[in-house]
């Protein structure tokens, strides 16, 4: 089933004619040649002379892959996979090349064997329309070349419209005679080879080569033989039913020559379309069409194309010949013209010709003479074609004509711009010829225009600038000279604002909105507050400190002022004390100071094992741990005060200085690294506290001052020891009072193999670290002990040392250690 669907295709690529052959005889057509051993371009024009259509074969191809089609004898055909070698269509831009291996419009292989298959289909299928001419590429484009490649502009006959009246008829045709009033009939006929149709007790009555009117006459003259026409009882019409069958021949230089069967209503155009179109050398401006040995017409595409003129698409007879001769004149337009492309050009034809077949300039073309390029002869020319020779300068082959733009410069600008009300371009000559006239037409200088000099920019001869000085405020009074202006001018005219600084005044302090503002004339600082959205709970009234810089442009000298200072208080929203009548300059900073006396609450965090937990508000400075106890109610019974552990927030300045000494540890630690997560010091470091001795003398050193955000966390009783670090099992075994460390050390199964034995430490519940003594260490209920581990070639890093130290509470306390060492 696959191989004769890809004859089909391979087939149909090259043919598109109009035909009036059944499926099936098609088929058996196709089969039977093949067994024939035709070549399949053989095939081709045989099913084009029978009137088979490109579309019948694809509807074939169809039908039979779906299995619709059922077929005898589908022979041995088998298909090739080497590259179809096809001429590519005039406007196909998708590729320069001419072996094409997929489908132009599905993208699939054209022909696909199957796999283990014998693969020859007879020869390439590129062999058919392998032509001897180069493909045109993109920039090559001949217009009007695709005319006859268009599937949008087939020129097929419209066969169910009412019969021209100059239709000829001939054998083949099939006449209606319609009869009615007294007598009716419907008499059919098909016109014979001799050129006759027979009527029933009229005899024969020749009708080939008469045109429709005149056969309507010749069977109403017959007819009235018998009827009586003449009284107007009876009205005898003819008209055409199936219409018949015409050969042309199709010659020179076109895609596929060849003898095409076609409709007798088909054009010359249409028979140019089922030829596959003009080849690459044929020409569009010559196509000749012989009638019985005479020339009958010479037609022009070109005037079908641009004029519209229908009649140029003339009707064929059978056996007509069209010849379509190799072109005379090929010129390539380019540049700025509004189709560029390469132009079939008549003898005697003119660049005015081809300026018009290409749609004239465009807007940007520039107009008075073009260039040609000729390359006949021994070498090139070149010819600079004025205007005015337009229609007198006669084109020949290969010539190119390039239309350059206009240049990109003005030959009649000035500008200006700066402070004036309308800025920009404007034109020399249309009340513009002055400086004066000039400033009147941008609408005069605004108000922030600086008038004793202005800049204007001209051009010299030689393209390079120089600056005139203007005196605006001359020109405008009239007592300086007013400047004639020149192309290219540029007037420049300062603002003020361009030649200071931006003026500005900074606010600092306890304001609702401090930075940095503009600065006005006669500003004071009432005026800036307001601006400032107003001073904050917290300012103090009683001083507030302007800084102005120090400014001596005829100075020579460095001064000790380094600024000028001023204090004032504030009574209601106004200046009550300092200098009378004072006003902000540029530049000046302002201070509004924090009132010594705004205190905010300041609050507290006591939980666990206290009456009354929850937050508490530091009542004064220098409150302590025996304070916010007694604040709690006091200890419950199950409280246990040696645990009790003090959390302090950590400060934005106590994290920046953890992190600069841990990395200054780690530096000296040679190749040691930190983890990321230990830079991730959290909010809160431990206070190692004693709060059983707080309790029993208040006021002491035991009893430690707290601070906002502190939290007092006061546990149960735990009696239970964790060991951990460089140990064979860490573990967490119950308490043994005046047991020894060893005790512990063994209920975690030893030290391991790298462990400092002697360095080991203990940190309490209460965030307190004590370290061996005499080879002792205290232990005490809820307490870990911690054994660190030898580095194998030198001492541990810091980065080691805290990955030994699993708990919280161990980190915590190195951290605690740093701060405290750099208070």
């Amino acid at each position: 089933m696959k191989k004769i669907a890809l004859l089909l295709l391979g087939v149909c690529l090259i043919i598109q004619a109009w035909g009036q052959v059944s499926d099936n005889d098609v088929i058996q057509m196709v089969l039977t040649a093949q067994k024939q051993g035709m070549s399949q371009q053989q095939i081709a024009v045989m099913l084009l002379q029978k009137g088979v259509t490109k579309e019948q074969l694809l509807r074939l191809k169809d039908t039979y892959e779906k299995g619709e089609l059922n077929l005898k004898d589908a022979g041995n055909v088998t298909t090739d996979t080497r590259i179809r070698q096809l001429p590519l269509k005039q406007n196909d831009k998708k590729t320069d090349s001419r072996y094409l291996k997929e489908d132009e419009l599905t993208g699939k292989p054209l022909f696909e064997a199957p796999r283990g298959e014998n693969v020859s289909f007879i020869d390439s299928i590129g062999n058919i329309m392998q032509l001897p001419y180069p493909v045109e590429t993109e920039k090559s484009v001949i217009f009007g070349k695709d005319i006859f490649n268009n599937t949008l502009l087939t020129f097929e006959p419209q066969l169910n419209i009412a019969t021209p009246d100059n239709y000829l008829l001939g054998p083949g045709d099939e006449v209606i005679i319609d009869i009615w009033g007294n007598s009716e009939a419907n008499i059919r006929q098909v016109i014979s080879p001799d050129g006759n149709i027979v009527v029933q007790g009229i005899g024969p009555i020749y009708l080939n080569g008469l045109t429709v009117k005149e056969a309507n006459a010749r069977v109403k003259n017959e007819f009235s033989k018998i009827y009586a026409i003449a009284s107007g009882n009876v009205s005898i019409r003819l008209t055409l039913g199936q219409i018949r069958s015409i050969q042309v021949n199709v010659m020179g230089e076109v895609a596929v020559p060849g003898t095409y069967t076609l409709p007798s209503l088909a054009s010359a155009f249409h028979a140019l379309y089922n030829a596959g179109g003009v080849n690459p050398i044929g020409s569009l401006r010559s196509i000749k069409i012989y009638r019985n040995g005479k020339e009958v017409a010479d037609v022009d595409i070109y005037e079908y194309i641009m004029q519209g003129k229908n009649d140029l698409n003339i009707l064929l007879q059978d056996g007509d010949v069209i010849v379509v001769s190799p072109y005379v004149n090929l010129v390539d337009l380019s540049g700025k013209v509004k189709r560029p492309m390469i132009y079939e050009m008549k003898n005697q034809e003119t660049v005015a010709d081809i300026l018009s077949y290409a749609g004239g300039f465009t807007g940007d073309a520039y107009k008075k003479n073009v260039r040609v390029i000729r390359k006949s002869g021994r070498e090139h020319q070149i010819y600079n074609v004025d205007e005015n020779n337009f229609d007198t300068f006669i084109m020949t082959d290969g010539d190119q004509i390039s239309v350059d733009s206009v240049l990109p410069r003005f030959e009649n600008k000035v500008e200006i711009k700066g402070a004036v009300y309308r800025e920009g371009l404007y034109a020399i000559g249309e009340g513009v010829n002055t400086l004066k006239e000039l400033l009147d037409k941008a609408e005069g200088v605004r108000g922030d225009a600086f008038l004793n000099r202005a800049v204007l920019y001209r051009e010299k001869p030689d393209l390079t600038l120089e600056v005139l000085s203007v005196d605006i405020a001359g020109l405008i009074e009239g007592t300086a000279e007013d400047i004639a202006l020149k192309k290219n001018d540029v007037l420049y005219v300062p603002s003020v604002f361009d030649l200071q600084e931006d003026f500005t005044i900074v606010v600092k302090g306890a304001v609702r909105n401090p930075g940095t503002y503009k600065f006005a004339d006669n500003m004071t600082l009432e005026d800036l507050v307001i601006q400032c959205g107003g001073l904050l709970e917290s300012a103090s009234t009683v001083k507030i400190d302007v800084a102005r810089r120090i400014k001596d442009p005829k100075s020579t000298t460095v001064g000790d002022m380094r600024a000028e200072t001023f204090t004032f208080t504030l009574k209601d929203g106004l200046i009550t004390g300092g200098q009378p009548g004072f006003t902000l300059k540029p530049f000046d900073e302002v201070y509004i100071r924090r009132s010594p006396g705004y205190q905010e609450q300041q609050d507290v965090f006591i939980d666990g094992e206290v009456m009354f937990g929850g937050e508490y508000a530091l009542a004064k400075k220098g409150e302590r741990l025996s304070d916010i106890v007694i604040k709690a109610g006091g200890l419950t019974p199950e409280a246990y005060p040696e645990g009790a552990r003090l959390m302090r927030k950590t400060t934005p300045e106590e994290k920046k200085l953890i992190q600069q000494t841990i990395m200054k540890l780690t530096q000296q630690g040679g190749n040691d690294t930190i983890d990321i997560a230990l830079m991730n010091l959290g909010d809160y470091y431990p206070v190692g506290i004693e709060l059983k001795k707080a309790l029993e003398n208040p006021g002491s050193d035991y009893d430690v001052i707290l601070k906002e955000g502190d939290q007092l966390v006061i546990p149960e009783y735990s009696g239970t020891v964790k060991i951990s670090g460089a140990v064979m099992y860490p573990n967490t075994v119950v308490y043994k009072p005046k047991a020894k460390t060893s005790y512990y050390i063994s209920q975690a199964g030893g030290f391991a193999q790298r462990a400092r034995k002697r360095r080991a430490f203990v940190i309490y519940m209460n965030g307190t670290v004590a370290v061996a003594r005499g080879g002792r260490l205290d232990i005490k209920p809820g307490c870990e002990i911690i054994v660190p581990m030898k580095q194998p070639r030198k001492g541990l890093g810091l980065a080691e040392i805290m990955s030994l130290t699993t708990s919280t509470t161990s980190m915590a306390a190195m951290i605690t250690s740093i701060i405290n060492s750099t208070k």
